[in-house]
């Protein structure tokens, strides 16, 4: 795995610090919800488990100068998934705090889909689905021509493969042996029509990837522990093949009613709802402290 230079965000190791740091995500992410008054926010507080690792132990890259050459590259494909990239990227210092106020507002640097012109850190201007994966591609293979070390993460979700663009992009990317290319799916199997394996079927999902050439993993997106070991793994892997994690994650984590609210892909949260959500936020980290 890539070790971080005394120029580069540092990382967290133990489970304990990326615990905290995902705690914090769901938080910035709620705390944005809360401006507009609605959002994406299960999505932000299914993969929060999944940012922590990536920009608190995975990636290389160096807050104070997000267009950095040796950088990781992080693409937010589901573009409409900004507001958990936003709270990530506060918890990497990329971005102050004090800006998530501003989250959806006119002149924002943080608008409620991604767009790369606005915001640093922000890779691309996702949100119509099947893009990412494609430019991941191109992405890579550029660093490779250039020598650059750096990798390519194309972060997505299960409604993308929905898309003959996304399987494309796959066959290339095995074509051309790309092992600095690692795609991370978002499986919580929701889309803004309903689930997504009744939308349209994907399983068995590990052996279609496997079957385009790509070295596979599948884990609990809410897991910690299984995610930094996925993260870990599919950087150290030893062949020339692109990588993909496969990630089960439950959209709304950590807070309850809005786990087991059936029309979660984009939530209405009524104005006593978020310092609720936030207090059983609270209240399950310092339980878990204890």
């Amino acid at each position: 795995m890539q070790t971080s230079s005394p120029d580069t965000a540092a990382p967290a190791r133990s489970l304990t610090e990326l615990r905290n740091a995902a705690w914090r995500i769901r938080r910035y992410a709620l705390r944005m919800g809360e401006v507009q008054g609605q959002g994406y926010i299960g999505q932000a507080l299914g993969m929060a488990d999944i940012l922590a690792v990536a920009y608190r132990h995975a990636l290389t890259y160096r807050p104070d100068d997000p267009d950095w050459e040796g950088r990781d590259r992080f693409l937010l494909s589901h573009g409409h998934y900004a507001i958990a990239l936003y709270a990530a990227l506060i918890e990497a210092g990329v971005i102050a705090e004090a800006e998530l106020e501003t989250y959806g507002s006119d002149d924002s640097r943080l608008p409620m889909s991604g767009m790369a012109t606005y915001t640093p850190g922000m890779e691309i201007s996702g949100g119509s689905l099947g893009q990412g994966l494609p430019i991941a591609v191109g992405m890579a293979l550029g660093l490779r021509q250039k020598g650059n070390p750096a990798f390519v993460y194309n972060s997505m979700s299960d409604g993308e493969l929905d898309e003959g663009s996304t399987w494309e992009a796959a066959l290339s990317a095995a074509h051309y042996g790309l092992d600095n290319l690692i795609c991370l799916v978002d499986v919580n199997n929701q889309q803004a029509d309903g689930p997504s394996g009744k939308i349209l079927g994907f399983e068995p999902l590990a052996d279609k990837w496997a079957a385009f050439g790509w070295h596979v993993q599948r884990a609990d997106g809410n897991d910690i522990d299984a995610v930094r070991s996925a993260f870990d793994q599919a950087r150290e892997l030893d062949a020339r093949q692109p990588r993909v994690i496969l990630f089960d994650t439950l959209m709304g984590k950590g807070v309850p009613f809005l786990e087991q609210r059936e029309k979660n892909h984009f939530i209405r949260v009524e104005a006593d709802e978020w310092q609720q959500a936030l207090d059983i936020l609270d209240a399950a980290r310092q339980g878990e402290a204890r």
